[in-house]
């Protein structure tokens, strides 16, 4: 698997690439949105923007963990293999979602992280979050809060997407990847990465995809991407819900 690209965010007095950061759609929505562009001006040296391609690994279950990242754009799948091979997919991260975090207690990963598209995530040491919250109580809070939505983001993708009959998880699953729409389609899960995702044989992921196209769903103009029509997908999940 090829390294990702690093690029560093050096001093605006060296790289207007500094500029970018600052201006950038995901940063009040990041860990460090806290801050004044002052505070920002000093701490680019520390950050890198990675860009990943598809299949491309971010980090390593087990790998000691120095730092977190910030997604800004595309979405990344975090997966666990177990001893028998077995891949399963634990969840979803997309645009300003953070992982990485158990980095911040000096933990190793727990789980790999690789691309699902073309992704550009921002590197945040531990150091400078260490260094940073001395004097900035307001980042710690908000990194607990960072912890907790990844904490419910894990309760529900447990309970929406991995119990129940596979019509329910795999309409769920629709519902959550329309979070991450980006220019009117979705990015499609191969059936292998939804089996992993789901729980359910490659053949039943197949079986339903093709069913909810014909009940006008969702198109799919190629095998990676969708276009879910959302008025039919929530009609079949209130339709799924009172069946059940």
């Amino acid at each position: 698997m090829s390294p990702a690209s690093v690029i560093p965010l050096k001093h605006a007095l060296f790289n207007p690439q500094a500029q970018v950061c600052a201006d950038c759609g995901v940063r009040r929505f990041a860990l460090f949105g806290v801050l004044d562009h002052a505070a920002l001006d000093s701490i680019h040296v520390h950050i890198a923007d990675i860009r990943l391609q598809p299949g491309q690994s971010l980090y390593a279950a087990q790998a000691v963990g120095s730092a977190a990242y910030t997604v800004r754009e595309g979405i990344v799948r975090l997966e666990r293999t177990s001893e028998r091979g077995e891949r399963r997919i634990l969840r979803l991260a997309g645009r300003s979602d953070m992982l990485g975090l158990e980095a911040m207690l000096g933990q190793t990963y727990a789980a790999d992280a690789v691309a699902c598209t073309e992704v550009s995530v921002c590197r945040v040491p531990r150091t400078l979050v260490d260094e940073l919250s001395r004097d900035r109580p307001e980042i710690l809070v908000d990194l607990m809060k960072r912890w907790q939505r990844a904490l419910d983001d894990a309760d529900e993708w447990l309970t929406e997407l991995c119990s129940g009959p596979a019509r329910h998880r795999m309409l769920r699953l629709l519902l959550k990847l329309s979070e991450y729409a980006d220019g009117g389609s979705v990015w499609l899960p191969a059936r292998l990465e939804m089996s992993a995702m789901l729980d359910m044989t490659i053949e039943t992921a197949s079986r339903l995809i093709s069913q909810l196209k014909r009940e006008g769903v969702l198109d799919a103009p190629d095998q990676r991407h969708a276009v879910i029509h959302m008025d039919a997908l929530l009609k079949a999940l209130r339709e799924d819900s009172a069946a059940s």
